[in-house]
């Protein structure tokens, strides 16, 4: 009896999925502000926990979908071209309206120029969108934004800037929140197939992505509030900018998936990578320029809190904004409903 009462509870929990990490998000900046003492604690479990979200994020994921979706050269040169030829213009323009001089414009174009590789696949995969995609671009993300973020920063702010970027702590959260859970992932799946042990496994992981994801936004947003509280009145100016840049490449994600005829979980996978940004990979070479650069990690901060509020609720828009019923068909490109579920097929 237990079981079903359980995986019962874990239905309504998806069911109201999004007023869940609402009141996570609205909990952890709570605590942030109660206790900013204990904003580092929180930071040490950032990876941690996401990590564990990724991994069971991808358990979700058949592995056969996910060596189809390498072969989906569209969608890769889609993504590429959208993350890197058309978000480097509209970051140029965002970051000329910058207030507080280089410091400011810098912390900016950090954390705007660079794509997200981890948590947008667990957003895309509650807005229906196809995770698989966009877990396959995520080598080709990280590896071009490693190479192309000092090359934009030279040619925006100059030499001097561009230096500050290492590949380090790039290298690092690929290591940490791709490659390792997914060799997790892929070998609890083996071991669920060949063992009722491994089947239990797997079943209990897949009851946890909706609290995981909660944990991980409580975490996240009660570790960055504390940075932010001190700069609130400095950084303020840069939340319109980030607002905007949201609303400019949700836009752009939709056009382009539109043109191009993708199907709905691909589009709305399109539109979450071209939106959603890396900025807890960057934090840590923010937080490294040194004193005269203080200001540059708490700019980068504001858009992690920018975005996690924006995330919930892209989650609830991206089926309006791509509905499936109107998604340009193409071989290999429909959509099925699962039986008592709102979520395509992927």
């Amino acid at each position: 009896m237990r079981g079903p009462r359980i995986r019962a509870a874990v239905g309504r929990l998806e069911d109201r999925q999004v007023p869940v990490h609402l009141v996570a998000v609205l909990v952890g900046g709570l605590v942030g502000l109660a206790a900013p003492g204990a904003g580092r604690a929180f930071e040490t479990l950032i990876y941690p926990v996401l990590g564990a979200l990724l991994y069971v994020t991808f358990l979700q994921v058949p592995f056969t979908a996910l060596r189809r979706a390498f072969a989906d050269r569209r969608f890769l040169a889609a993504v590429l071209g959208l993350n890197f030829v058309v978000v480097p213009v509209v970051a140029f323009g965002l970051s000329r309206l910058a207030p507080g001089g280089t410091v400011v414009e810098l912390g900016v174009l950090m954390v705007l120029l660079t794509p997200c590789i981890d948590y947008v696949v667990v957003f895309t995969r509650l807005a229906g969108g196809s995770d698989r995609r966009l877990l396959a671009a995520a080598p080709l993300l990280m590896l071009a934004q490693t190479l192309l973020l000092p090359a934009y920063l030279w040619l925006f702010l100059g030499p001097g800037l561009a230096e500050v970027v290492r590949p380090g702590p790039f290298v690092e959260a690929f290591l940490l929140l791709i490659a390792l859970p997914l060799a997790l992932a892929w070998a609890t799946e083996r071991w669920a197939a060949r063992s009722a042990v491994g089947g239990r496994v797997k079943g209990i992981a897949d009851l946890t992505p909706v609290v995981l994801m909660a944990l991980t936004l409580l975490v996240v947003v009660a570790s960055q509030v504390p940075r932010v509280r001190d700069d609130a009145g400095r950084v303020i100016g840069v939340v319109p900018l980030y607002v905007a840049f949201l609303v400019v490449m949700v836009g752009v994600g939709v056009v382009l998936a539109r043109r191009l005829r993708l199907d709905a979980p691909a589009g709305r996978a399109l539109m979450f990578s071209g939106a959603t940004r890396n900025s807890l990979v960057v934090l840590p070479l923010a937080l490294a320029l040194g004193d005269e650069y203080a200001l540059t990690g708490a700019v980068v901060v504001t858009q992690t809190l920018v975005e996690v509020l924006g995330m919930v609720a892209l989650v609830r828009l991206a089926p309006r904004l791509l509905p499936a019923a109107s998604a340009l068909s193409r071989p290999g490109g429909r959509t099925r409903r699962r039986p008592g579920r709102g979520r395509p097929v992927r």
